[in-house]
């Protein structure tokens, strides 16, 4: 098998290009603070291995395939000082671990219908905040995806956000190729998007939705990836920092 079959069966490389030709209007900040329309495009090629016997694509992260940091430790904080990243973060630790996108009770204007933050999420994120703060990395805007644990890991963090729905679950469980492909297709344009001079993109969002994108789920809750819009409709991947790690990334 070649192309993107092999791709996943060598591990995740580390570029990643969009499957489609991106609008030049799709990278306009504007366009980043509007969900707009999501027209679905070809399945993830991340997550085509997993559905080749047929059916759906189950929500876990299933596949788990391996990746190692190019960047760490105190290069990496050099680096992100630098600025010309999106750091993206799975929400802090919340309470529970389940499908609440499933709910059909569930209420994105209502925290009281979602999961939500534990204790240790909430220090998480302030922590969080507290090591940009000391290592000094500049960050741009903020994105979060209108769930609760989202705007709130972002806002403890960074005192700031903008809610944007292309962040956001589809309302299933499992979930199709093509469902998967739709959340790529809404999340590609925030992560190829080259943040301005001397900024990082930070973005709250979600594990499936980030996988659908890059083939990786981000665990545990409160990860994040560090990636490198090359300007060409894609990105490196360069680094993941866990939670309780930022302090690594002194000099």
């Amino acid at each position: 098998m070649d192309g993107c079959w092999s791709y996943l069966l060598c591990g995740v490389a580390s570029t990643v290009i969009a499957t489609q030709k991106i609008p030049a209007a799709a990278k306009s900040i504007d366009l980043l603070s509007q969900p707009g329309s999501i027209d679905a495009i070809a399945p993830s090629p991340f997550r085509l291995l997993a559905t080749e016997q047929g059916g759906t694509v189950s929500q876990g992260g299933d596949q788990k395939p391996e990746f190692k940091s190019k960047v760490s430790g105190s290069a990496l904080g050099s680096a992100l000082q630098e600025g010309g990243h999106i750091i993206f973060f799975r929400h802090a630790q919340t309470d529970k671990d389940y499908a609440d996108q499933a709910d059909p009770k569930i209420d994105l204007k209502s925290c009281a219908t979602q999961r939500t933050l534990s204790e240790v999420g909430w220090k998480q994120a302030r922590m969080i905040g507290q090591a940009f703060q000391t290592l000094k990395i500049p960050v741009g805007r903020v994105f979060a995806s209108d769930y609760c644990r989202a705007w709130q890991t972002a806002d403890l963090a960074f005192g700031r956000y903008e809610k944007n729905s292309r962040l956001n679950f589809l309302p299933f469980e499992d979930y199709t190729d093509a469902q998967v492909a739709q959340m790529k297709a809404a999340i590609m344009p925030l992560l190829t998007a080259v943040p301005a001079t001397g900024t990082n993109t930070v973005i709250v969002g979600h594990d499936d939705v980030f996988e659908s994108a890059t083939g990786i789920y981000p665990e545990p809750q409160g990860v994040a990836y560090i990636l490198k819009p090359n300007g060409q409709e894609g990105f490196d991947l360069i680094a993941n920092v866990m939670p309780d790690a930022w302090d690594n990334l002194k000099p």
